[in-house]
């Protein structure tokens, strides 16, 4: 009962102070004063925000020209991506100060007329030494395209889980691709009368014929192959088609001898 009545009064004379306190006089302008420092304080929180904000534009608007930079040198663009995190740090590995994180990466984008969409992990290891980090899988989706040596290049930078043997092979196969079709296009302007592109000039198909002599032709393969490294390399090969008379009189000149067909 004491206890109960002894807090009682302790209130009571919190209560009291805080009465005195709120009718004591104030001196003139103290209210506009707090009210300034209030407004200052205000001011230095927002100008600390813009400033941040600021430097946040900033720094976006040199990683964006930097990314202009990289598609305008390698053709490369990249239209969406995104990337999750997972924690996978074990209580064994939180003694031993060893941290694990897994990514997941999704991206899709085009090299020039070649579409592409990749998902792909990372696994982070680090600990109080080191930081190391390896792609664990690797999945690459490709529009259909009439590029046939790109499926098998596919499979295997998949199976090798190799992101930069990818995109710099890519580079170059859209490089060569570009010089075929222009060295097609320049010959089937100039020689219209003798030139034919019979797939059109993003085909690896070129077939010059004579126009006094029809039948003879000359069929100009230019394949674009990618060796087990990545290495883009272009092969050409050259066929000849001559019609049935052409070869009667030719077999008939070797042997010095007519030859009926």
């Amino acid at each position: 009962m004491d206890a109960r009545r002894a807090e009682i009064r302790a209130l009571e004379a919190e209560i009291a102070a805080l009465r005195r306190a709120c009718e004591e006089p104030r001196a003139p302008g103290e209210d506009t004063s707090r009210a300034r420092k209030s407004l200052q304080e205000i001011h230095q929180s927002d100008s600390g925000e813009w400033a941040a904000s600021k430097d946040l534009r900033g720094h976006l608007g040199h990683l964006e020209s930097e990314l202009l930079f990289l598609s305008t040198l390698t053709g490369i663009n990249i239209i969406n991506y995104s990337m999750k995190t997972e924690d996978l740090t074990s209580t064994e590995n939180t003694e031993k100060s060893i941290k694990k994180v897994l990514q997941r990466h999704r991206l899709s984008g085009n090299c020039h007329m070649i579409t592409f969409q990749l998902e792909f992990q990372i696994l982070e290891v680090q600990n109080k030494e080191s930081l190391s980090s390896v792609i664990t899988d690797l999945n690459i989706i490709m529009e259909p395209t009439e590029y046939s040596e790109l499926s098998e290049f596919v499979s295997r930078a998949e199976d090798r889980r190799d992101l930069l043997m990818f995109f710099r092979s890519l580079h170059f196969f859209v490089e060569w691709c570009e010089y075929r079709k222009c060295t097609f296009e320049h010959f089937k302007e100039k020689y219209s009368e003798a030139v034919r592109l019979p797939e059109g000039a993003a085909s690896s198909c070129m077939v010059v014929q004579s126009p006094r002599q029809p039948g003879f032709e000359l069929v100009i393969i230019w394949r674009i192959q990618i060796d087990e490294e990545g290495k883009v390399l272009p092969k050409l090969d050259l066929l000849t088609k001559v019609p049935q008379q052409g070869r009667c009189l030719v077999h008939s000149h070797d042997h010095h001898r007519p030859v009926r067909c």
